[in-house]
């Protein structure tokens, strides 16, 4: 039996080559429409997506022969994985992939935020030799609060660490022993917001976690806090944050994801004066799209050829 594998996303062609030299068929012309990925996936048994392609309930109601969908990435918000549990399709990410991309785009966020990089840049382009309006902070002696202790999050810290930064954390399900060997401290939530001078988000999006960051949480941290979010829009309320930056009480934030993305003209944080922008960049290297094609393509091998499954996020889709 042949499978049909289909990359309806643009990702790194040595996900098609290791695909094709396991004797799959695939089916990879770039970046597909939604009209033309629905039309193609009847006849797909393993599906492979980046953020772009929604493995919603009507694309997956549409595959009949679909066993997988492999998320070169982390995230899978954009999978319904309770459509895909009923029908016995196993979801699987690249966690490890693009570990170092985000978190490195992370520190250069916070970087960027303590000494106003972005706005002094754009102040000399214009002509101007500003120095005064651009006075900045130094991390050293600062604290990080990490909300969110996985892979990004650990790396996050050992940079932070390096700057002689003071690392707190905070994760409901990571043990303080681990925090200990890594120099970390896990803290509660309320003691992470009191404390932190810098907050950046790394936690998956749920009902407990979704605009986790609101007004009252706002209220509750550091004044003069700033935030950065390289992990999902949703996770903050967009509004209360404008308002908190408008008010004083956050001094800025630096955000690569945004609740709807792209992010409407009238975004309310986008040209907001303390506000860094960037358009979801955090998988954008070089480095992270080979990594996460190459791991994404030999989960979908592994599963159809030997019935490997690995970085399964539903596992109720398996086989008992």
């Amino acid at each position: 039996m042949t499978y049909r594998v289909l990359v309806p996303d643009s990702v790194h062609p040595r996900a098609v080559e290791i695909l094709a030299a396991a004797g799959l068929e695939v089916t990879a012309p770039g970046q597909m429409k939604r009209a033309e990925t629905l039309a193609a996936i009847a006849d797909a048994d393993a599906l492979i997506i980046r953020s772009a392609t929604k493995a919603d309930a009507e694309l997956i109601q549409a595959a009949p022969r679909l066993k997988v969908i492999a998320r070169a990435g982390v995230g899978v918000d954009n999978v319904d994985l309770e459509t895909a549990t009923a029908h016995g399709i196993a979801v699987m990410n690249t966690p490890d992939g693009n570990t170092v991309a985000t978190a490195e785009l992370t520190f250069g966020l916070m970087l960027a935020l303590a000494r106003h990089i972005p706005q002094a840049h754009a102040s000399l382009a214009s002509g101007q030799w500003d120095r005064k309006s651009y006075m900045g902070t130094e991390l050293r002696g600062k604290t990080l609060g990490i909300v969110g202790f996985g892979r990004i999050g650990r790396a996050i810290a050992k940079r932070a660490l390096a700057f002689e930064m003071t690392v707190i954390a905070h994760d409901p399900f990571v043990p303080a022993d681990l925090g200990r060997d890594l120099g970390v401290e896990m803290v509660s939530l309320d003691d992470l917001y009191a404390r932190a001078d810098y907050i950046t988000l790394h936690s998956v999006v749920t009902d407990e976690t979704r605009h986790m960051i609101n007004r009252e949480t706002l209220a509750r941290m550091k004044p003069g806090v700033r935030l950065i979010n390289a992990a999902r829009g949703a996770l903050i309320h967009e509004g209360d944050l404008a308002e908190a930056i408008r008010s004083g009480r956050v001094a800025g934030a630096a955000l690569d994801v945004y609740e709807d993305e792209p992010p409407p003209p009238d975004h309310p944080l986008i040209g907001l004066p303390g506000v860094i922008d960037t358009p979801h960049l955090g998988a954008s290297t070089e480095e992270a799209q080979v990594a996460v094609a190459i791991e994404a393509a030999e989960l979908v091998v592994a599963a159809l050829t030997r019935g490997e499954y690995k970085n399964v996020v539903n596992p109720a889709a398996l086989p008992r």
